[in-house]
Parts: C-alpha cells; structure tokens; sequence
C-alpha cells in the first residue's frame, strides 16, 4: 500500500498539475450577520489569509457587500488581502443575477462595482470581472452584449473550472456557529473538504475528456468562516494531489481557455461544462453535495 500511494504521488507531481485560488465575495459572505463588524471582520480575514500565505490569489468584491463599513474601514479591510500580494476583481455591485434584469441595468452595475473598488483600494485598473452565479447571459443576445461590454472596458471574464457548492456548507456552518451547535459545525468540517476533492476529482477527469489533456485550473471559493478554519486543509488536500498554485493570470495564458464557449442560458457552471455543450458532448454533473447538508440548508432557510 506504501508503495502504491508513492507511485500515485508521483504520478500526480509528473502531471504538472496547477490551480488558480480565486476567492469571492470580498469583505465577506455567508458568515452570519455579525461577520462584518469590524474587529471580527478584519480578525476573519487575516486568519484566512494565514492559510493561504505566499500563493497566488485573485480576490472579487461585492461593492455594496457590508455596507455599515465606513469607507476607512473597508479600505482596512480589503488592504489586507492587496498586503497579502492578492490581485483585486470586480465581483459587481450589488451581485444581481443578470438572468432577470436588462442588459444596460447589469452594466451600471459593473461599472459601479468597478468605481467603488477603485476607491476602496486606491487601483487605477481593475483587469477581471467575475459575473454574480456565474451568470453569463440567458439568450445569445445578452452573452454577446456582454463579452462585447467587458472587451469595450478593458475587462476581462473570470472563468471556472473548479465549481462547488462551498457557499452552501458556509450557510449552514454559520448557522451552526451562531446557534452553538457544535456537533453540526463538527459534521460540515468533517465533509467539506472531502466534498470539495470530490469535485477536483470530478472535474480533472472530465477535463481530459473534453479538453483532451490535462489543463491548469480555476477554483472559486468564497470569503467565508468555513474557509477561515478551513482554507489550510483545502490547500493541503490540492497538495496532496500534486497541485502547484499559480496566478489567474497564468492559467488563462492556456490555450483550452479560448475554446468556443457558445453556452447561453439560465444556468451557472464550470467552463469545462460549458465547453462540453459547444462540443455536443453528452451532459456529465459533476458531484452534489451531500444530502444531510441541502437539508439542513433547506430548513435552516424556511426559518
């Protein structure tokens, strides 16, 4: 058994595999409702980036996310991750779903995510953006218009290849948090990173299939407690698997991320997804999550 764990460790470091961290929904998202006090906040955010020390980050704010933060005080806030060497993105606004407003409505909320990152970071250029849901346009129409505003501005989509459902154990991790329930905190901790290899696992093999070879990809994940006290099993379970950490910069220089990409619709998904379907390639999901956990959402939801 030594052996065999030896021969697939090294198996996977002559793969050269890589991944792109990007974190969404800066300050902070599905932490419970006292998570963007200030004190917590910035306790939060510098014990999350501990664990990603020294690795490449591309970080997406929600402009109007925590709102009560002064604007000092969320130039504080997200200075940390720019100390931390992270590149800031455009995560919009106000996180609408460009699946149920018009066009023109989405773009002002582009450009008016764009403008209050500028002031809170003191950045003359924002070079991505990262649709909310990654919604990316329900009919042909309004895809187009959208590649064609982010080219216009200078912007540049933020694809995924490594989707997950991290926000959904988040939700309930906070709530097990908040209502001290450590049992149920015990149970997300013990199957969210197995959860998340799940998907990894998934998504490297349906790369090669689509793909046709091995590709450096991008994991999205959000700025949460879950990652707070998670985030250094996350990069070791990556490690484990013979992953070495690289910009989003870098891993979008491959080529497999100008493959054709003509997927319009209501859903949001990994390209390699989206890829498939231009392909005509049979549907293939990727991992859900475990049962016990929509549950507990579902319930903790109705509340």
């Amino acid at each position: 058994m030594r052996y065999l764990l030896m021969f697939a460790a090294a198996l996977a470091c002559a793969q050269d595999r890589r991944v792109a961290i990007t974190i969404d929904d800066l300050p902070v998202a599905q932490s419970g409702p006292d998570a963007c006090e200030p004190t917590a906040l910035m306790e939060a955010t510098k014990k999350l980036l501990t664990h990603f020390k020294g690795l490449p980050l591309t970080a997406f704010v929600i402009g109007r996310n925590c709102p009560d933060l002064t604007l000092e005080q969320r130039k504080a806030a997200l200075g940390l991750w720019m100390e931390a060497g992270a590149e800031m993105g455009n995560h919009s606004y106000a996180h609408r779903d460009y699946n149920s407003m018009p066009a023109a409505e989405y773009a002002a909320d582009i450009e008016r995510g764009d403008a209050s990152l500028k002031q809170s970071t003191g950045l003359a250029r924002i070079r991505y953006f990262r649709s909310p849901m990654l919604h990316t346009g329900r009919t042909k129409q309004d895809k187009q218009h959208l590649e064609r505003f982010l080219a216009a501005n200078g912007w540049q989509q933020a694809p995924v290849t490594f989707d997950n459902s991290d926000w959904l154990f988040a939700n309930v991790y906070a709530h097990a948090l908040r209502t001290g329930d450590k049992a149920l905190a015990k149970r997300v901790r013990d199957g969210y990173v197995p959860y998340m290899e799940s998907v990894v696992a998934f998504f490297e093999k349906r790369a090669v299939e689509v793909v046709g070879r091995d590709i450096p990809h991008v994991l999205l994940f959000h700025s949460n407690h879950l990652n707070r006290d998670l985030g250094g099993e996350l990069v070791k379970m990556f490690r484990r698997r013979g992953y070495r950490f690289i910009t989003l910069e870098e891993a979008l220089r491959d080529d497999a991320y100008r493959l054709p990409d003509e997927y319009a619709g209501t859903g949001g998904f990994s390209w390699i997804h989206r890829w498939s379907r231009t392909k005509g390639m049979p549907n293939k999901g990727e991992p859900g999550e475990p049962k016990w956990v929509l549950d507990k959402f579902e319930e903790i939801s109705r509340r």
